[in-house]
């Protein structure tokens, strides 16, 4: 008899917890993020984009990572490794319809309604291998000698995946980036 009392006290305990738990749960931030079915999808849409763009270059890096960088004209120097300090020009578009949403060149942020009064357009400057850019950059960049100028194409995986970065980026996009590595430290 002092078993089933003790039972139903630990049951009522328990439903009582349970029905005071807030199902407005912080830290439920909804489903995973699905790595490789993403990059999957995205592997697709690049294999189609290269079959058709007509891009000029020397030769063209597929990373195991799914990130490609086209080469299309070669640096001189040994590749950068994490912790150089990387300087570049850049113009961001998507893939899907080549809308420009980011650059660092400030005629071609006036040419596609970015500018932004008193910002100073200069180099891009960042330290290799720190997670300060996306992570498709540090990958890229591995991959380059400074003074190259490539192309990016970068899965959404390695890119800003499924978080609402802008207006300007829609969720899960892949990237194109057209940089000038200009050197590093």
């Amino acid at each position: 008899m002092k078993m089933y009392r003790l039972s139903i006290f630990a049951f009522l305990v328990l439903a009582v917890a349970f029905v005071s738990c807030d199902a407005k749960n912080p830290y439920d931030t909804g489903p995973a993020y699905d790595r490789e079915g993403n990059l999957a999808k995205d592997s697709l849409l690049i294999v189609d984009y290269l079959e058709t763009a007509e891009i000029d270059s020397l030769y063209r890096i597929y990373d195991p990572s799914g990130v490609v960088i086209i080469v299309q004209e070669e640096g001189a120097g040994s590749r950068p490794i994490t912790g150089n300090v990387i300087y570049s020009r850049y113009i961001g578009s998507l893939m899907s319809d080549g809308t420009v949403f980011d650059t660092n060149i400030e005629s071609v942020a006036r040419d596609n309604d970015l500018y932004v009064e008193g910002k100073e357009y200069d180099l891009l400057s960042f330290l290799l291998g720190t997670g300060t850019v996306i992570e498709g950059w540090d990958i890229a960049f591995r991959r380059l000698r400074p003074g190259s100028k490539a192309q990016f194409i970068i899965p959404s995986t390695y890119g800003y995946r499924d978080s609402p970065n802008t207006d300007r980026i829609p969720e899960n996009s892949v990237l194109i980036f057209d940089v000038d590595f200009k050197g590093m430290d």
